[in-house]
């Protein structure tokens, strides 16, 4: 593998598990929404 190709594919990682960190986020905003929402707090 090529230097470059390897300096990708760790910006691609990286890029990765900072958008699954996001979508962690959104998904624990949502489930906090719909249980405020049901009344259960």
């Amino acid at each position: 593998m090529k230097s470059e190709e390897a300096k990708r594919l760790k910006q691609l990682e990286a890029e990765n598990k900072r958008l699954k960190e996001i979508v962690a986020d959104q998904q624990l905003d949502i489930k906090m929404l719909k249980h405020l929402t049901e009344g259960n707090w």
